[in-house]
Formats: structure tokens, C-alpha cells, sequence
């Protein structure tokens, strides 16, 4: 996958990645307008998205209804490290939904490609092209 990152003005930076335009700022304590979602943000969106995708995939594929199902995701930042130290995702079902379902929600959650990612070392290699 490839992505294009654009710099359209002020602190924002839009990131192209065909056919969509994801577009970021800055809040405005930290010199931006506060037009869209901070990088980070969208970070940990992406986090509580995919959890809820595969948590949705699961209700659908056993004709459960999702209709009434909802996630929440709060971090708890570890002072130690400077970074997330914890991600809580709770998973809110109505009352009447089958309890025997809990588990396999809470493991379709934790299948998600995003939270696999971050669970591993992963290489960054970072260069400078001149054109």
C-alpha cells in the first residue's frame, strides 16, 4: 500500500491513499485551526474502528443483531514510557444479548489488523529522495 502525503496549508497534512483523502490539523492550542482530527487522533480512531469492524463481522456472520451494540475505547498512559500504556475497549451489548457470545466478542475484537500490528516489533525505515 501506498500513500501520498500533501501539505495543503497551515499545519495540516492530508495523507492520499486512492480514492480517499484523509486530512489531519492540529488542535488549535498546538498552532493549528482544529479543521479535522490531529494524526494521533486518527491513530487511535483506527484502534477502536477495527475492533468494532471485527466485532460487527462477528454478530453478522451468526445473524446476531448489532443494531444495539457499541464500543468505547479509553488509553491509560504509562508516565514511565511517555506513551499509551493501556488500551480499554469495552464492548456495550443490550441486555437481552446471548451472554454466551461475550468471549467470542471480546477474541473478534482483539483479531483486529491494526491491534495485531502493534502487538510485534515492527522496522521503520525512513529515507530522504531527491527528485
Amino acid at each position: 500500500m501506498s500513500i501520498e502525503v500533501k501539505f495543503p496549508g497551515g499545519v495540516k497534512v492530508d495523507a492520499h491513499t486512492d480514492p480517499f483523502v484523509i486530512s489531519t490539523d492540529q488542535p488549535v492550542k498546538a498552532g493549528g485551526e482544529g479543521s479535522a482530527p490531529a494524526p494521533f487522533t486518527l491513530f487511535l480512531a483506527s484502534v477502536a474502528t477495527c475492533a468494532g469492524y471485527y466485532v460487527k463481522a462477528f454478530c453478522d456472520s451468526r445473524q446476531l443483531d448489532s443494531d444495539g451494540i457499541s464500543l468505547t475505547m479509553d488509553t491509560v498512559y504509562d508516565p514511565m514510557n511517555k506513551l499509551i500504556g493501556k488500551f480499554i475497549i469495552r464492548i456495550f451489548v443490550p441486555v437481552d444479548f446471548p451472554e454466551k457470545y461475550d468471549n467470542a466478542l471480546i477474541n473478534a475484537s482483539n483479531v483486529c489488523a491494526v491491534k495485531r500490528h502493534l502487538s510485534h516489533d515492527i522496522e521503520f525505515e525512513t529515507l530522504v529522495v531527491r527528485e
